[in-house]
């Protein structure tokens, strides 16, 4: 066996992690007690959110054997809507490579900036980071994995760095969460705040995160160039990603069908964005356009009906194992809901926060918060979840509700590129055919200095009163 082989047979298969993560969550159930909290509707924002005085055990629903394997089938009806926009992502990669054209237009630009690769990590990182920040993007990046896993490979990086300038840049986004109406602007409404106040120290927070990831990001880069042998996904893209790495000695130009295609994918694109930021598109109305994008190319760029259908086929079976982990995920969560335990982890953790001091309950609130994103790795639901007590705490212990929503969106962001539970970073990494330990290395360091700068602003929000109120 050679040592390529060897070091792939010890990586962890992906769904294997995420198998192990749903047994996980079914044992949870046998040892967390059950309890509930009732739960009333917010006018303001049509969600569901708890009556923070009306905690109490239930009897015990703990999951049984056949509760555990029908989790799966479960966690992908539940997220079908993500499930199915990846499969319809693959599909309209696959037939724009049917034509011909991302291959060839990304192999021109890259010849183009030969020598100067480095200037497409902080273009593309404030792209992502912006498109987080402001619209909430996240499951929708996944379309972008493809493109710069290519960009990466060819010009001398690493997946690792691929999943990393778009999913690092997406967590910044997030924690920023300038106008984020998925994560800041719940909370805030659930708070009773106006919607985006304190939005002046959230960007300059935004900044100094996405200057300090923009700059480890490139360090990183830097040292994979020196000397590949370095990267933790060398193996992997040496065996699985050759393939997406683009011969720049013959580059022939872009033939006018090829153009043609390329422009309606950008003009696709543009179209996306902004329905998400003016119509408030999300996966469905996202999986129709590109569903139409991927047809209207395939007929431009001059494949016949049938050829659109099979490369349509072939690129939608290279998102079947991102779909598949999509679904597990969901199916793990949802069993610590149908169990009532997170309401009981809810309970137990607001116990322990109550009573202390503003500085220490500020920094517990976020702590708690990236704690709790692994087993609800939605934002919305969160916020609806923990913000009234924590609007309650904030309230007893004297530090505004702005600073608990600060907290709170801090909390949220960073986990969702550690744990497994949302699927998401899963599934990029399966794109790229990285195993997920791979991932956590080359993640830690940067996680850890996130940590610091967010307790850093939170004290300073606590110092000076961060409001309005």
């Amino acid at each position: 066996m050679s040592e390529s082989d060897s070091k792939k047979r010890k990586a962890m298969h992906p769904m294997l992690v995420l198998a192990v993560v749903v047994v996980l969550c079914a044992l949870a159930t046998y040892i967390i007690p059950a309890g509930q909290y009732t739960e009333t509707v917010n006018d303001s924002t049509g969600g569901v959110i708890i009556d923070t005085d009306s905690f109490r055990y239930i009897e015990r629903t703990p999951v049984t054997v056949t509760g555990l394997f029908t989790s799966f089938t479960l966690g992908l009806q539940n997220s079908s809507d993500v499930v199915f926009f990846l499969l319809i992502i693959g599909g309209m990669f696959g037939i724009i490579n049917g034509t011909g054209a991302l291959n060839a237009s990304i192999a021109n630009t890259m010849k183009k900036i030969k020598g100067k690769e480095f200037i497409i990590v902080p273009i593309l990182m404030i792209i992502f980071g912006c498109g987080a920040t402001f619209c909430g993007n996240f499951e929708e990046l996944l379309v972008f994995v493809p493109i710069v896993l290519s960009c990466c490979i060819t010009a001398g990086f690493d997946s690792l760095m691929a999943v990393g300038i778009i999913f690092l840049s997406a967590a910044v986004g997030y924690a920023g969460g300038i106008t984020n109406a998925f994560t800041v602007g719940t909370a805030q409404t659930i708070a009773g705040l106006p919607m985006f106040s304190g939005m002046g120290f959230r960007a300059v927070l935004f900044t100094v995160l996405m200057i300090v990831t923009i700059g480890y990001v490139l360090w990183y880069g830097s040292q994979i160039k020196k000397n590949p042998k370095l990267s933790g996904a060398y193996i992997y893209d040496k065996e699985e990603n050759q393939d997406k790495k683009l011969n720049l000695e013959i580059v022939p130009p872009l033939k006018g069908r090829q153009v043609c295609v390329i422009v309606v994918f950008i003009i696709g694109i543009v179209f996306a964005v902004l329905g998400v930021v003016v119509r408030g598109y999300y996966v469905d109305e996202l999986t129709a356009i590109f569903l139409v994008i991927g047809i209207i190319a395939g007929l431009l760029g001059g494949l016949l009906p049938s050829d659109i259908c099979r490369y349509f086929v072939k690129g939608a079976k290279e998102m079947l194992l991102p779909a598949f982990m999509i679904g597990l995920a969901s199916g793990g969560v949802m069993l610590l809901e149908n169990a009532n335990v997170l309401d009981t982890v809810l309970h137990s953790a607001a116990g322990l926060l109550e009573g202390t001091y503003d500085y220490i309950l500020a920094c517990g609130m976020f702590i708690f918060h990236a704690m709790f994103n692994v087993v609800v790795p939605s934002g919305s639901v969160q916020a609806n979840y923990t913000m009234p007590l924590m609007t309650a705490l904030a309230d007893s212990a004297g530090i505004t509700r702005q600073t608990a929503v600060l907290a709170y969106q801090l909390g949220d962001a960073f986990t969702n590129v550690l744990a497994p539970t949302g699927g998401e970073i899963l599934a990029a990494l399966a794109i790229c055919k990285v195993p997920f330990g791979k991932w956590v290395r080359f993640l830690l360091p940067i996680f850890l200095i996130w940590v610091l700068i967010s307790l850093v602003f939170i004290v300073v929000a606590v110092k000076i009163g961060f409001g309005p109120f």
